[in-house]
């Protein structure tokens, strides 16, 4: 006897999933909390398996719930690329996509590669700035949107994670013992900046720049080398360099990663774009 999974069901499960939260998942899809609970219910009886458990922090996927997860976005994917095709209202054209230089080899890499995979008629256009330059190109039209950089805090964006902003050095390197503190920065615009400064003066530390000429790879270049210290995302760093906790290093504050849209005439494919954006790092959010 043939069965078949009711798209609606997969879509709320995969909401709820990206989410943690049946709360938020229900304020994402526009139900009740208590429809998404029964639709949830529902998908576990068809399958028969469990797919949540709670935890302090909230849901939690189950081990079945985690293999129907990938399985699952592909088979709303794919169906949602029939509907466009067979409508008409098939997304095509091209997207302009504004990123840090930091995220874009980073967290945005997959999130990258899966939005030109499921959207083969999209031309994307990748544009590596820093944050406050990124910002200025979206309000002048000249990006459909951006992921932005910025403390964590109150935002016009939407939060999409908050991470920590760390001392990074090379293994075993002595740059973070120098005085004056030798400091590499990827530009001189960079979102971290303004903290960083604002932290080495509280702490009375003495500094010096060696590098901000808008260049990931040449700040990554000095810190390996063992020429300075830098500033970056923990979750960033590369395997190779070490997060310092010298306590002769002064605490930095949080950062979030934003996702920002212009205000007005948001395009199809900037939205398909977000969505993407949403769902790669609620999943990078989840095996953290």
């Amino acid at each position: 006897m043939f069965r078949d999974l009711d798209t609606t069901l997969v879509r709320t499960f995969v909401t709820t999933a990206d989410k943690a939260s049946m709360t938020a998942a229900a304020n994402a899809l526009n139900l009740t909390q208590g429809a998404v609970s029964q639709q949830i219910k529902r998908l576990e009886e068809i399958l028969g398996q469990m797919l949540f458990e709670r935890d302090r922090r909230g849901l939690r996927l189950t081990r079945s719930g985690e293999r129907l997860l990938d399985k699952g976005r592909r088979l709303l994917r794919l169906n949602d690329e029939i509907l466009a095709e067979i409508s008409g209202k098939a997304v095509a054209g091209g997207v302009r996509i504004g990123v840090p230089y930091d995220l874009v080899g980073t967290l945005l890499q997959p999130v990258l590669k899966t939005y030109a995979e499921a959207y083969p008629q999209v031309e994307i256009s990748l544009v590596c700035a820093s944050s406050p330059e990124l910002a200025a190109a979206l309000a002048a039209g000249t990006i459909d949107l951006a992921v932005i950089e910025e403390r964590a805090g109150p935002t016009a964006g939407e939060c999409l994670l908050v991470d920590r902003l760390v001392w990074v050095g090379a293994r075993g390197g002595s740059a973070r013992l120098k005085r004056p503190l030798p400091v590499s920065m990827v530009a001189d615009s960079c979102a971290f900046r303004p903290a960083v400064l604002a932290a080495l003066g509280t702490h009375g530390l003495d500094w010096r720049t060696v590098f901000e000429n808008g260049n990931i790879d040449a700040t990554t270049a000095t810190v390996r080398s063992d020429l300075a210290v830098t500033t970056w995302l923990a979750s960033t760093v590369p395997a190779d360099l070490d997060i310092l906790s010298d306590a002769d290093l002064p605490a930095l504050p949080n950062f979030s990663v934003n996702l920002h849209l212009p205000k007005h005439a948001v395009t199809r494919t900037a939205e398909a774009f977000a969505t993407h954006i949403r769902e790669g790092l609620a999943r990078h959010r989840r095996a953290a």
